[in-house]
């Protein structure tokens, strides 16, 4: 594929391969899939499971129709990737979706946090930062970025000391979105709703999205080392009862969701990014991404 006919899919930077499939297709959940049968044919992967590497490998248990993609495979998040040109949404009674509000967010999507069992760093972190850090190099214009202390520093000044050039920070990326009290002028780190896909409006002059769950975590959550108290402690202080998990080494964003993000925004092009795109794909198993 030439490089007019990847931009026309909206890719911007080399990758190593990109589908063909029709747009518009819609990815479940594994479990949410009835009345399918696998083809057996199809059936390849790379390593202990299923990649899609053959097409649609899923068929209407009735008709024997291919209507979907089922990839369950070493390293690939499991989905079904239903086809647009064998299935079609159909309207069920009962009643409309509720859609959260912007101010009913944080109640509702209290926060994920960062770090599971056994110390390890939660994937849906890793690759929600990779995107938001796609976005961040992006809207920096190759300036160096100062960011907030505490979980925002941690998921992201790393890899911002890694990428962007040395020196003191000409740009300035805060926490802003629903529920925090703060102007922000310059790069705004907001949620992206997780219903609409919306990204909260700001009028700083850049935004970045990250995924709300990781957002609200990052804004609300405390994250303070806490000491014994000798005596007894008031309701509403935070309480280390059980104790939180530590991760077991720095944060590292997901480097093949950073590239898949980072070769879809036009910005690639400029010459810096593009040389960071390239450094990654050629090293990207150094750090910030090992």
């Amino acid at each position: 594929m030439d490089a007019d006919e990847a931009q026309a899919r909206g890719v911007y930077a080399p990758m190593p391969t990109l589908s063909y499939g029709p747009s518009g297709r819609v990815g479940v959940a594994p479990g949410d899939v009835r009345g399918t049968v696998l083809i057996p044919e199809r059936c390849d992967g790379y390593c202990l499971g299923l990649d899609g590497r053959d097409g649609p490998n899923l068929a209407c248990e009735g008709c024997g129709q291919a209507v979907a993609t089922r990839v369950d495979d070493c390293t690939l998040w499991q989905v079904v990737w239903l086809d647009p040109r064998a299935v079609r949404p159909v309207s069920v009674e009962g009643p409309a979706r509720r859609v959260v509000s912007w101010e009913a967010l944080r109640k509702e999507h209290p926060g994920m946090p960062p770090v599971e069992q056994p110390g390890w760093w939660s994937p849906v972190w890793t690759a929600a930062v990779a995107v938001a850090l796609a976005h961040l190099l992006a809207v920096s214009g190759g300036e160096r970025v100062a960011v907030p202390y505490g979980p925002v520093a941690e998921a992201f000044r790393r890899a911002i000391d890694i990428l962007l050039p040395p020196g003191p920070p000409a740009r300035e990326v805060v926490l802003a979105g629903p529920g925090l009290s703060v102007t922000v002028t310059d790069i705004a780190l907001v949620p992206r709703h997780p219903q609409t896909d919306e990204v909260w409006p700001t009028g700083a002059r850049a935004a970045v999205p990250l995924a709300a769950d990781v957002w609200t975590y990052m804004a609300f959550h405390d994250d303070r080392r806490l000491f014994p108290a000798a005596s007894g402690m008031p309701e509403d202080v935070c309480r280390d009862d059980p104790p939180p998990l530590w991760p077991w080494s720095p944060f590292r964003p997901d480097w093949k969701v950073f590239l898949s993000t980072l070769a879809r925004l036009p910005e690639v092009r400029q010459p810096w990014l593009r040389a960071v795109y390239d450094q990654v794909s050629e090293r990207r198993y150094q750090h910030p991404f090992s």
